[in-house]
């Protein structure tokens, strides 16, 4: 072995450490976010309507803003040099996010929360495509599952902290000084992301290398539904988005404004869907190492449709304590594999345009889904007493029909997965008839050098 890729296993390692480093301060940072915006929007008098434009404006935007990340890489030449500067820009737009109070026009202040969370996952989305190039370049094809399974379960377990920390500081300001617990909630969130931008300077930047063929637009992309396997896997997953998110914006507000939740009983619905995610992470990363990615989605996606229609069997709060962990677990399979599925299907040179228009069809669908999802919530009738209850009913069958009709659509791409039947796979998954092993500990480092004793590039025969 040469000098050279000594010192290059060596960089990577350390990049793996940093990785999952930078991921624990920054999920402390998206759990206050994600799940406390809507609850401050609601606080601020925003309307089911503005909830709406709230959760899918910013999306729509984060989601066209990838057609530039291929250019800004070129622009910036550095991977690594474009994550830090847009955390930092992030970092810095979360001030006057919490500030916000202070703003003298009290009819405006929701739109300008909106404009500011727009910036942020703008910000987000673009990190989100060039993280996810950068460091699948760390790793072997066969590696993958194993290791993002394993990061998951570690930086949920920030995430489930963040919320936690979030509920608790909200609950206690609750009623006379809420406005303060939202004020040191998000300063948090500011200060974690400080945190993690130290982490991600540390990250071995890899050369990016972008040649003529492997630039294509996105109409390109498109016109190769017919034969792309990966088109096809988008179309899938999109869909399966927007009927997710007709529902999706609309569960905080049935808890906080039709089921009169208190804070602490938010988050413990959400919590438990963050906890039944850290158990399923690694579960799902060793089988789909296993089976393949493919089968996993499959398996998953079978099963999504369930969450919604078993919120409209009963609105206690401790029957939705262990919905939310079913769902958990759930979602944790599927976008734990759909995100191993891309680097896998997708060659690293075409990598950051293929996730960017990824991330364009799935963001323009979560609009798309959130715009109608609150017309449709003034405007179905109810179920049980709740509008919302008649839209997760639609919500639940039309994921049941994305399964269904398109699910058979793409195919496993490597070769070297198992077969298995989609029951076996299950009953091995719920731990009844385990295909695999005893599951891996947490210890990171014995499992980083596990990872690297293989150099550290793409083993995957199929490409976009």
């Amino acid at each position: 072995m040469t000098t050279h890729h000594l010192h290059v296993t060596r960089s990577i390692q350390e990049s793996l450490k940093s990785c999952w480093k930078e991921g624990v301060a920054n999920h402390v940072t998206l759990g206050m976010l994600e799940y406390y915006i809507t609850p401050y929007a609601l606080f601020l008098g925003a309307s089911v309507m503005e909830i709406g434009i709230l959760v899918s404006l910013p999306h729509l935007l984060g989601s066209w803003s990838q057609l530039l990340a291929t250019y800004v890489v070129k622009w910036t030449k550095s991977r690594r040099l474009l994550l830090v500067r847009a955390a930092t820009l992030q970092t810095c737009i979360l001030v006057p996010l919490i500030l916000l109070f202070l703003w003298p026009y009290p009819r405006s202040t929701v739109t300008v929360l909106i404009f500011l969370v727009c910036i942020i996952r703008i910000l987000m989305s673009l990190l989100g495509s060039v993280w996810g190039s950068l460091v699948s370049e760390y790793l072997p094809a066969q590696k993958r599952g194993l290791y993002f399974g394993w990061r998951a379960q570690i930086v949920g377990l920030s995430g489930l902290a963040g919320v936690l920390c979030g509920g608790l500081i909200l609950h206690a300001f609750d009623v006379k000084h809420t406005i303060m617990g939202f004020v040191i909630v998000f300063s948090m969130a500011a200060l974690c992301r400080g945190v993690s931008i130290h982490y991600l300077k540390q990250f071995h930047d890899v050369p990016y290398t972008h040649l003529p063929e492997h630039q294509f637009t996105f109409f390109d992309f498109i016109k190769r539904f017919r034969e792309s396997n990966f088109v096809k896997f988008v179309l899938y997953v999109s869909t399966l988005t927007f009927s997710t998110y007709l529902a999706a914006p609309f569960f905080s507000v049935f808890m906080l404004q039709d089921l009169k939740f208190n804070y602490a009983s938010y988050m413990g619905v959400h919590v438990a869907g963050i906890v039944g995610g850290l158990i399923a992470f690694p579960i799902w990363g060793r089988h789909a190492d296993v089976v393949g990615n493919a089968k996993m989605l499959k398996l998953s996606s079978l099963l999504i449709p369930a969450i919604p229609f078993l919120w409209i069997l009963s609105q206690d709060v401790y029957y939705l304590i262990a919905v939310e962990f079913v769902s958990g677990i759930i979602w944790g399979g599927f976008n734990l594999c759909a995100t191993n599925f891309i680097f896998e299907v997708v060659s690293p040179p075409k990598r950051v345009r293929c996730i960017s228009y990824f991330n364009l069809i799935n963001g323009s669908n979560v609009f798309l889904g959130s715009i109608l999802g609150s017309w449709l919530a003034t405007h179905l009738p109810p179920l049980r007493g709740f509008s919302l209850l008649s839209l997760f009913g639609l919500s639940a069958f039309l994921r049941f029909l994305c399964h269904f009709f398109l699910s058979k659509q793409f195919k496993e791409v490597r070769e070297s997965a198992q077969p298995v039947s989609g029951w076996r796979l299950f009953f091995s998954v719920v731990r009844i008839r385990p295909l695999l092993g005893v599951p891996r500990g947490w210890n990171a480092i014995p499992l980083l050098e596990e990872i690297l004793t293989e150099p550290p590039s793409d083993t995957s025969k199929k490409s976009a």
